[in-house]
Order: C-alpha cells, then structure tokens, then sequence
C-alpha cells in the first residue's frame, strides 16, 4: 500500500484538478441543444412504419434471432463438454476487439464474445431487410446502428473485458485511476470536447522526424507554399510532377519517415518533385472558394514550376478532394486551350459521388443548414469536427481501441507516425467547404456536364482527354472503390484503372519494401466494377512501381537533376516550410 501511495495521491490530485477546470468550461459554453442533430428522426419513423405494415417481418426477425442462440448454446454446450467446434460467428478480419486469448479460453467471456457478435450481426442484417426505406435513409440507419452496436461491445467495459480486469486486479484499481486522468486530460485539450490521443504526440516534430525528405520552398502566397525537392540522382526525368494533396490533411501523410515516404521514393525513381503545402485557414479566408483553390493553389504552383525548372509541361497528382479539384480544374483548362498537364494520376479521389460511401449520412439539407450555422461564427470548420467525423467511419479501430487501451488498461498510446499525422488537425474555409459538400456530395453536380461552372466556365469532365491513372483501395471507407472507379466511364483519355489492397491510407502509403497488401490490374473497363475486379489480376507486393512505368512514358527524357533556387525562383525556407507547422 505505502509503495503505490504516493502515485495514488498525485492521480487524484490531478483528477480534481482537472474536473474542476472541465466544469467551468462546460459552465461557459451551455448552449441550446438540437433535438435532433443527425437527422435521425425521419429515417428512424420510416423504419417504425415499415415494421408496423409488416408484422411477418418482425416475426420472422424474432425467430431468426431465436434460431441464432439456440446455435450458440448448442456451441457452449459442446465447449462445455470439451467438445468444442466452430464458433456461431467469427470477429471480422483485422479486428482486435478480442485478441486477448481469454476471450476463447474462458467459457464466460466466450459467452459474451459470441452473444455480443450474434446480436450485433442480427440487428445490421435486419436494418438490411428494410427494402421500403430509400437508399440514404437505411445507409443512415445502419451506419448509426453500427456504431451502436461497436459501444457496446463488452470489450469496452471494465467488468466485461478480461485484459481490463486482470489488469485492474494486478494493479489494484491504479489503470482505472490512469485512464480517468487521462480522459480528463483529453476532455481539457479538446476545451470539453474529446480528443482521444492515438499517439504521444511529443515523439514526433514535423521536420525532424517526420516531414524530411530533403528540399525547399520556392513559392508562396496566402493559401500555399509549393515545396521542390532536391534530387538524388545525377538525372531526372525531364517533366516535373506536380502532387495536390487534400486540403483536409496535412500534405506529409505522403512524406512520413524515409522508409514509407511516397516523396521520397518518387525523387530517387528520377522525377523532379513539387508539392503544394496548403496553409491551415483561419477566419481571414473564410471566403476563400472552390476556385481560389484552382488558382492560387494549382494554378499559380504551374506558373512557379515553369520559372523554377524552365518546364512548361508538367505531370500532376491529385489527392482524394485535391483529386477532385484536379478533375474540375483539367476541365476547366481544357475548355480555356491551357494544355501544360500531360497526365494526371488520381489517388483515392472521386468526382462522381453518387455511391460515395458512409460521408453521406453526415450530408444532407439538414445536416448542412446546421453545418453552415456553426461555420458562420467563425469562418471555418474547425478540425476536430472533420477529424472525429473520419474517425467514426472506423470507430472500432480509431475510436473505441484507444478507449480501452488508454482510458481503462491506463495506458499510454503507443508512437506511429500515421496517427500522429491523423491527428494534426486542419480547417476548412466555410464558402470553399459549403460549396463542396453541396454541390459535389449532395447533388452531385460534377458529373454532369455544365453542372457546375468555375469562373463561368461550364465544367465538363467527358472533355478531359490526356492520360490518366487512377488508384483506389478496395477497402476504403471514404473513397469507395466503386465510387472512384466511376471516373472512368467518364474521361475520354486513355485510362489505366489500379486497385490497391488496404483502405484510404494504407492503401495508398505502401512502399515496396514493406512488401504488403497486392494490388489489382485490368487492362479492360467494363461499367460495373464488380466485373472490373472479376476479371482482374493479382499482383503482390506495392504498386509504386506499377505506377512508375506508367509514368515515365509520360515524362520525357532524362536530363541533369534540378536544383532548388538554380532559375528564377529562389529559395525561400527549407522544406516542409512554415504553412505545415500551423
């Protein structure tokens, strides 16, 4: 008792002291709630009424249920009688929810294992059964009944999870105590709203050990810092790429560490390399629009390369939502004679978002009127929003893990680069995202030729005609891959389409030596993509070089690597430059 004495005493020291300081901000910002703010209740009555006209239906869901236990207490019974056979259901691939051997070996935590997967399996499939609600409504419903079901795992609670009570008995109660000051802690870095810490964010610092790939930034204005870096070999390919990562994450996802850095893998295949660096908005560009991002981003970042490499052509890369302004942006140079892109590759981007996943039952003419009040106070949609939102997508994986590990195992998260990155939160200027979400998610204008106009210029993306590459993840939850494979019904050019393994990150942040997840090809492109994978083939291993034979078709000849500040444009800062840090 005396040895943990003093250890006790500062925990809860500390918990006072920050439950307090979390009363009075909670105090300060008492607000009016909104009764229903996910839009729920029209759904949730469609669902009702469906039940209602079809008693059999509910019936039968009973029986199914009924059938569904009887099976799992024949299994028991068999374990029981040291006979144990295969489970009445299986946790899904990747999930780590039950990976303690204590959930199979003892009969009771089995038992709320196997019930708990049972039932959480049953209520998504009889969400699935409800043909008379249209498509958002029941994606809605089983989203929400999803993450319903992954709360209440009993993986998440003390008396229910078998690593949490060994360890709470081993401790003697001292993890729980950790965990509260430590969800304490997290409450009051969020200002009352919870930031789960994924990562000890103190073992990173952009520019030292994340973010250093060698080079500089050459340019700049109000929106964006455009970054060259120095080559590493003798010759380079004589066209610039150009990469236009999302405005919704930092660029540096693509430049992590040396060993998993797209940047940098790309320098020493040959090509010289420029990345936009978008600045992290505040209230002074809350006006800033879809179009500013064309012109003072892509635009202006095409004038810059000409003066830095004396290259007028140029090949791009674009990035899930800095995919999608490449699209309109291509589009719209198109239809003003600008030919200075030779090709354009698209990493996880959609421009049809008709099948475009889970966002949508965030986005919808309710939803968005209360977005955009809560973006007028202040001009942006403040990170933290965008990123639970994400994380909510995977909540088992980037909520609920972090949970147990950190808020009842009382343990600290552990270093990873990824989640140290996911959790650098930016904002988002509110005409640009209002625009964004309206016009692209909600009535998905893009894709119609002439459905949206940028500068008055009709946008029609059938007009796009030079080569394309695009990449998707098989198991994207934000950018599905029948979502992004829809482009290439759409663009007139010779179209290469590659399907990665892994999900939006992953999936695209696969170098070679890691020698992971596979990819797809498939020279043909059929319509339905579910034909596209049929006929498909595999190949282990990264896609990176995949990609890169591609490009270099497209990228001229090899002449003496470029330097950083050798023309016209002198350097300003080393890379990753000042935008990234804010």
């Amino acid at each position: 008792m005396s040895e943990n004495q003093p250890t006790l005493t500062t925990e809860l020291a500390r918990i006072a002291q920050l439950s307090a300081s979390l009363v009075m901000q909670q105090v300060r910002r008492i607000e009016l709630p909104n009764v229903d703010p996910l839009n729920l209740r029209r759904p949730l009555l469609a669902a009702l009424k469906s039940t209602v006209r079809h008693p059999g239906r509910l019936v039968a869901a009973q029986w199914d249920l009924f059938q569904r236990q009887l099976g799992l207490m024949r299994y028991l019974g068999l374990k029981t009688l040291g006979r144990p056979g295969a489970p009445p259901v299986e946790p899904p691939r990747g999930d780590r929810r039950f990976r303690s051997e204590a959930w199979d070996e003892r009969l009771i935590f089995d038992l709320l294992k196997q019930t708990y997967l049972v039932t959480a399996d049953w209520m998504l499939e009889n969400v699935s059964r409800m043909q008379e609600l249209d498509d958002d409504d029941r994606a809605r419903i089983r989203f929400y009944t999803r993450q319903f079901a992954d709360a209440l795992s009993p993986s998440n609670f003390v008396l229910t999870n078998p690593e949490v009570l060994d360890r709470t008995r081993s401790e003697k109660g001292l993890n729980l105590l950790r965990g509260l000051r430590m969800l304490l802690e997290d409450l009051e870095r969020g200002q009352g709203q919870l930031l789960i810490r994924m990562t000890d964010t103190d073992a990173f610092e952009v520019g030292v050990n994340v973010a250093t790939t060698e080079g500089a930034v050459v340019y700049e204005n109000e929106m964006m810092q455009l970054i060259q870096y120095a080559p590493r070999t003798k010759t380079v390919y004589q066209k610039p790429l150009m990469i236009i990562p999302p405005w919704i994450n930092k660029f540096y996802i693509l430049d992590l560490q040396p060993k998993n850095s797209f940047i940098r893998w790309a320098v020493d295949q040959g090509y010289t390399v420029f990345v936009i660096s978008w600045v992290n908005p505040d209230e002074k560009l809350r006006y800033k629009r879809f179009e500013d991002y064309m012109h003072q981003g892509m635009l202006e970042a095409l004038d810059a390369i000409e003066q830095a490499t004396g290259q007028r052509e140029v090949n791009t890369i674009g990035y899930c939502i800095g995919g999608t302004l490449l699209a309109a942006a291509l589009a719209w140079m198109k239809a003003r004679g600008d030919e200075r892109i030779s090709s354009a590759t698209f990493f996880t981007a959609q421009v049809d978002f008709s099948k475009a996943g889970d966002l949508r039952v965030f986005i919808d003419e309710y939803q968005l009127a209360s977005l955009e009040k809560r973006m007028a106070r202040q001009g942006y949609l403040d990170g933290e929003a965008m990123s639970m939102t994400f994380n909510m997508l995977r909540a088992n994986d980037l909520i609920w893990t972090f949970v147990v590990n950190n808020y009842l195992l009382g343990q600290q998260p552990p270093n990873f680069d990824l989640l140290y990155w996911n959790s650098d939160f930016t904002r988002l200027p509110e005409t640009m995202h209002v625009y964004y979400l309206r016009n692209m998610y909600l009535e998905n204008r893009l894709v119609e030729p002439g459905g949206i106009e940028m500068d008055g210029v009709p946008i029609d993306l059938s007009t796009i005609d030079l080569p394309i590459y695009i990449q998707s993840s098989r198991e994207d939850h934000i950018a599905p891959y029948p979502s992004v494979y829809k482009a290439t019904q759409i663009y007139s050019g010779d179209t290469t389409f590659m399907l990665a393994g892994s999900g939006h990150i992953a999936g695209v942040i696969n170098p070679p030596a890691a020698n992971k997840y596979g990819y797809w090809t498939n020279d043909a492109l059929p319509a339905d993509p579910e034909t596209w994978i049929a006929g498909a083939d595999y190949h282990e291993g990264s896609w990176w070089p995949h990609w890169h034979g591609w490009l270099k078709g497209q990228s001229g000849r090899r002449i003496p690597a470029r330097q950083p500040g050798d023309r016209e444009l002198a350097v300003i800062e080393p890379a990753p430059g000042r935008y990234v840090r804010g």
